[in-house]
């Protein structure tokens, strides 16, 4: 399909439909509610597993990839800002649809999930880490994954790569904080919102107030 054709067919979904034509929503709930599962069956493992010195890198890992999950399900409600200049209505039927979904869901910029470092530290992983050792070339370096309190990244002399603190619930990643259990309870209530939208005919509904 050529660039032209694809943009009429995007105006028509972009203006006629706010984003999302009604007979495709159901993927899209079955996509948030996918990732959603996958971000709180994640924490549900990190719960399960002996929080011990010896379980560090799987229980960084563990952490990491519940944080990963929210950070895809967060690009469905604020889609990522590409470059789509010879493309504009396609950039306008994106962005429709996370108003769209936000409005549904009855999410906004108070939500965790709408935190840009969140998904930044997860896209283009090798590129960020590049830049991170470009900008930090002196003082104490910690390759390995640590359980220890989150303060030792405001250290600016030591340089942490990955830590869990466990009493905090935070997880840090290249001296990057993320304290995950308001994450966990937004993915929660993202999901009982799919779950509802999903028995009710895969419908999205746009009834006012939060569960």
């Amino acid at each position: 399909m050529d660039i032209s054709e694809k943009e009429r067919r995007a105006a028509i979904v972009a203006f006629d439909y706010d984003g999302i034509v009604p007979t495709i929503e159901a993927f899209y709930i079955l996509s948030i509610l996918y990732s959603a599962k996958r971000c709180l069956d994640a924490f549900d493992r990190y719960d399960a597993l002996d929080k011990k010195e010896e379980n560090a890198e799987e229980l960084v890992c563990i952490v990491q990839e519940a944080v990963g999950h929210a950070a895809a399900l967060s690009r469905y409600f604020w889609p990522s800002p590409k470059d789509k200049k010879n493309q504009p209505t396609l950039k306008h039927l994106t962005n429709k649809r996370g108003e769209k979904l936000r409005k549904a869901f009855q999410i906004d910029k108070d939500s965790p999930l709408f935190n840009r470092a969140l998904r930044n530290a997860w896209e283009h992983f090798d590129e960020r880490l590049d830049e991170y050792f470009l900008e930090n070339d002196a003082g104490y370096f910690f390759p390995s994954c640590l359980l220890n309190t989150h303060a030792l990244a405001d250290d600016p002399t030591g340089h942490v790569f990955k830590l869990l603190d466990i009493n905090e619930e935070c997880l840090v990643l290249m001296g990057k904080k993320f304290f995950f259990a308001p994450i966990r309870t937004d993915v929660l209530r993202v999901k009982h919102k799919a779950k509802d939208f999903d028995s009710n005919g895969s419908r999205l509904s746009f009834n006012e107030g939060r569960l």
